[in-house]
């Protein structure tokens, strides 16, 4: 089970420059649905790439699914090398995406993000509206049958209903 109460101020308590996309942003927005690991979009700069393998190199990354065994090593040539890892880490499933379906990459998303507060920690979150569309242009099972309330929240937003 992934501890979001720790992996989440992880993150924004090194700085690095993400945000928050998949469930957990759906969550944030009022979702009912659980979600196993935390999906975030991350800034492919050398400072930010550094400074994440940093926070998370501690925490034994290793890739989820993969054979036991299997020689991986985290680090900033792997981070450098590849775009989009799915983890397992001792504090849960981490999802590190340059880029997504339907939004692109950290600088495409920035805009259409908004900060707050997780955990006690202030963190960048993918809006409702960008959302919607990510997951749609995802395509997968799981993304269609989570839009049907995401998009009941945005109506219900949009009306000035809480809840």
């Amino acid at each position: 089970m992934t501890n979001f109460e720790e992996l989440v101020p992880l993150l924004a308590n090194a700085h690095i420059e993400f945000i928050l996309v998949g469930g957990v942003a759906a969550t944030l927005h009022g979702s009912a649905r659980s979600t196993q690991d935390l999906d975030i979009v991350y800034h492919r700069t050398p400072e930010n790439m550094a400074t994440l393998v940093a926070a998370i190199a501690p925490h034994h990354p290793y890739l989820r699914g993969a054979p036991p065994g299997l020689p991986f090593r985290f680090d900033l040539d792997t981070l450098r090398a590849g775009g989009n890892f799915t983890l397992i880490t001792d504090l849960g499933w981490l999802d590190l995406l340059a880029e997504i379906a339907g939004g692109g990459t950290y600088e495409n998303l920035l805009p259409h993000s908004i900060l707050v507060p997780v955990f006690g920690s202030e963190c960048r979150v993918l809006d409702l509206e960008t959302l919607i569309h990510a997951k749609r242009a995802a395509g997968r099972p799981k993304d269609f049958e989570a839009l049907a309330e995401l998009e009941l929240l945005r109506e219900r937003l949009s009306r000035g209903l809480n809840s």
